[in-house]
């Protein structure tokens, strides 16, 4: 929480990373810069982050999950949550956070169920020896998205909490 001009309390917006592999890790710091918001960069190994007392490097070793773990537990209503993977994405839209892929694909309560459905299914086929290819490379063109994407969900999100009643 943060204090208002006008001296009441709102809610402010924190940026969650999947670190590990994010690809647009350099674009999140610089949006939140912009925005004066704070990142937790989390990871299951030391990554370097730059030294700025608004980035948190959260490391949580290397169990199954604990990352996404780390994260969904502590990302809420007004944060935004900055990962790749499917299931962590339809954990923190049901804590009410923002979820938005490296290339700019934003998740919501719409969008997570066809997309948890389909990652199943590729799952299960190349359990079972299918081929299915796999994501397309990253390009400048995802980054770009991406980079659309944030600025809209911080907005977004602003614009949500400043109609809410302020808490005292």
């Amino acid at each position: 929480m943060m204090e208002s001009d006008a001296g009441l309390m709102t809610q402010s917006i924190e940026i969650y990373v999947d670190a590990d592999a994010c690809p647009v890790k350099d674009e999140v710091y610089r949006v939140a810069e912009r925005h004066g918001l704070k990142v937790h960069v989390v990871s299951n190994r030391p990554i370097a982050v730059p030294r700025e007392p608004w980035i948190e490097r959260v490391v949580v070793g290397g169990g199954l999950d604990a990352a996404d773990n780390w994260i969904a537990e502590h990302a809420g209503a007004s944060d935004i949550v900055v990962t790749a993977d499917i299931p962590l994405a339809s954990r923190a839209i049901k804590a009410g956070a923002a979820a938005i892929a490296p290339n700019g694909k934003t998740f919501d309560e719409d969008s997570i169920g066809l997309a948890l459905a389909t990652r199943n299914l590729l799952h299960d086929l190349r359990g079972s020896g299918e081929i299915t290819g796999g994501p397309r490379p990253f390009a400048a063109r995802d980054r770009s998205e991406f980079l659309s994407a944030l600025d809209r969900a911080i907005v977004r999100i602003r614009r949500r909490n400043e109609a809410q009643p302020p808490s005292r």
